[in-house]
């Protein structure tokens, strides 16, 4: 549902985004939607051995449940504030957009990861990559633990910015909290492992078709950031093209590829998962070492690379309902 003030509410969420990210201390929707795929997991999957032919069907249950329920309620709870009064509909709607953008704190989290090994080294580097990546982490050097970092937030200027930045410039918050139930589904079960390989393959292929065209828009975003940041755009160009699909995914390595060329580093290349190998393609070239720094240059990147997005977004919404909103 898109209310002709819901861009305002956009505008005005991705503004406290940017002042408060996500304070621990606060309660947030999103983790009551963890909770809710986690419930939905013991209850639909339980804990047996995979099965294909029982955890497929049942992993697109989740996908539905999840999905009705977490656009059903927001929606629910806007519709009936703007027709009691608009004023308190967008004040909610404003909010449910901070919610759902994640600019800050992915800032905040990743660079806990270079202060940690800025100031008590290795090991506490280590376990703050951990709490931003899904890989092994505890034998990583001190290179393997800021390309993590660096790829975390490469990954999810797209997944965690871009993306609900454009549903929610197509649907409001609604359909923005439509985006972010798929995509924490696909980050707490669309795993390759034991016990989710059938189980969590829809949200997988649920949450790849909805990031697909995300993902472009996001590179094609950064790659102007780098050029206002004074980075090295034609080498993010250049990268963009060879290595955009050196991932198993068909959007991660998107603007993973932009960053690697715009920092002139390397990126990717194999990684334990849950104890096991995974071979993965280089993403660039190794231009120059990586290093610490390398995970502030990746945040302003993907600082100006939201401004990007929401200006340019944010226009082509302003334009497109112009007749709406008179």
């Amino acid at each position: 549902m898109f209310h002709k003030y819901s861009l305002i509410a956009l505008l005005l969420g991705y503004i406290l985004d940017l002042l408060i990210g996500d304070p621990h201390f606060m309660w947030h929707p999103i983790r009551a939607v963890g909770w809710l795929i986690s419930k939905l997991d013991k209850a639909l999957r339980g804990d047996g051995p995979s099965d294909k032919k029982r955890d497929r069907p049942r992993g697109v249950i989740l996908v539905i449940l999840v999905v009705l329920i977490t656009t059903i309620i927001p929606g629910g709870i806007l519709f009936g504030l703007y027709a009691w009064n608009v004023y308190a509909g967008l004040i909610v709607e404003t909010w449910f957009c901070y919610w759902i953008l994640a600019t800050k704190s992915l800032k905040d989290e990743s660079m806990k990861v270079a202060k940690a090994l800025d100031s008590e080294g290795l090991d506490a580097g280590r376990h703050a990559v951990s709490m931003i990546v899904g890989r092994d982490t505890a034998e990583l050097s001190e290179e393997g633990v800021v390309k993590a970092a660096v790829e975390t937030v490469a990954e999810n200027a797209g997944d965690g910015v871009i993306a609900p930045m454009l549903y929610m410039a197509i649907g409001g918050a609604t359909l923005g909290f439509f985006y972010k139930a798929v995509n924490t589904m696909d980050s707490m079960v669309g795993y390759k492992n034991d016990r989710y390989m059938y189980f969590g393959t829809a949200a997988a292929i649920f949450d790849d078709i909805l990031n697909y065209i995300p993902a472009r828009l996001a590179a094609y975003f950064m790659i102007f950031a780098s050029a206002l940041t004074r980075m090295n755009t034609s080498n993010a160009v250049r990268i963009f093209k060879r290595d955009r699909y050196n991932h198993a995914s068909p959007n991660s390595a998107q603007t993973e590829a932009v960053m690697a060329g715009a920092l002139c580093i390397r990126l990717a290349g194999d990684a334990y998962y849950f104890g096991k190998l995974h071979k993965k393609k280089f993403i660039g070239d190794a231009i120059r070492p990586v290093e610490v720094a390398d995970i502030a240059r990746a945040n302003r990147l993907m600082y100006v690379t939201s401004m990007v997005g929401i200006i340019i977004l944010g226009s082509l919404k302003f334009v497109s309902t112009i007749p709406f909103v008179l």
